[in-house]
């Protein structure tokens, strides 16, 4: 059986963002904290699950994952198969929009939660090679933080390069199971994480599911599509961009031949004896191009 690929964000929410898997969220999103120093969470609540109505061809469909910790911090979740580019800015602007999202008319600006954009990446994006990266807002030289309320996260999975790590349990195991390239080590990777072993008996369930297979060859034709789309618009604009350099290369060339040529007159009228002012009235020579004129 050819099991779904975890990374095509359909299949992720299903398996993280069902009320019956809230358990398996905990469990990552404790992996990915924790691996960054910060305490466990004790519990999540979901803000956006995963329902049937999750159509996978609808653009107003939301295939990230909204939680709250139970002090109110807001955790978005996106897991982003294909390079849409900008990401730095794209993750900022996204970022924002939750965290403004939270003040209502009249309200305090102490209401404001802190927010956490956790990014999983299929592709390359920071120049480390770091597999786990975090983003604060601190102070450059004491390295003092401003605020807490900003924290972003981006997991490369080409960057990783560890082997399967048996009977223990660490974020380096989920991120070889959502890498989904080889599901030999499974038993190795499940051992002693029981959330774990339910993620991958979730994405075996899915797997076998006609309907599920489905919506999962809509998605993955769908974000073919787009991706595609987006490469052609780049190397569009990259060959217009061509174009015009040359053309305007081309009129540069033009315009400094002209000049040459005219300096070369002028130098044969200067050998027969004309006087300055008089080449450079039939020439049209500047100032500076006449006394640059031996």
């Amino acid at each position: 059986m050819e099991l779904l690929d975890p990374r095509v964000d359909f299949v992720f929410k299903r398996i993280f963002a069902s009320e019956n898997n809230k358990d398996v969220l905990l469990a990552f999103l404790n992996r990915i904290f924790m691996d960054a120093g910060d305490s466990p969470l004790d519990e999540v609540v979901l803000l956006n699950p995963y329902t049937d109505k999750d159509d996978p061809l609808d653009k107003q469909s939301i295939f990230d994952i909204w939680a709250k910790t139970v002090d109110g911090k807001l955790i978005n979740i996106e897991m982003q198969l294909f390079n849409k580019y900008d990401m730095e800015k794209r993750t900022l602007y996204y970022w924002s929009k939750r965290y403004s999202g939270q003040l209502q008319t009249g309200g305090r600006y102490t209401e404001l939660k802190k927010c956490v954009t956790i990014n999983i990446l299929n592709y390359k994006v920071l120049p480390n090679e770091h597999t786990h990266s975090v983003f604060h807002l601190r102070e450059d030289i004491s390295g003092a933080r401003l605020t807490d309320d900003i924290e972003i996260h981006f997991l490369e999975l080409p960057k990783l390069n560890q082997p399967a790590v048996p009977g223990e349990g660490g974020l380096v195991n989920w991120l070889l199971f959502l890498k989904g390239s080889d599901n030999s080590d499974w038993e190795v990777l499940r051992m002693n994480e029981p959330a774990l072993r339910k993620a991958m008996e979730t994405l075996e369930f899915l797997s076998q599911d006609s309907e599920a297979r489905r919506k999962y060859e809509d998605r993955q034709k769908f974000l073919h599509d787009e991706a595609s789309q987006r490469d052609g618009a780049e190397r569009e604009g990259f060959a217009k961009g061509i174009k015009e350099g040359l053309k305007e290369g081309k009129k540069e060339g033009i315009k400094e031949g002209e000049r040459e040529a005219k300096l070369e007159i002028a130098r044969n009228l200067l050998a027969m004896g004309l006087d300055r002012s008089s080449i450079q009235a039939a020439t049209g020579l500047t100032d500076e191009e006449m006394k640059s004129i031996n």
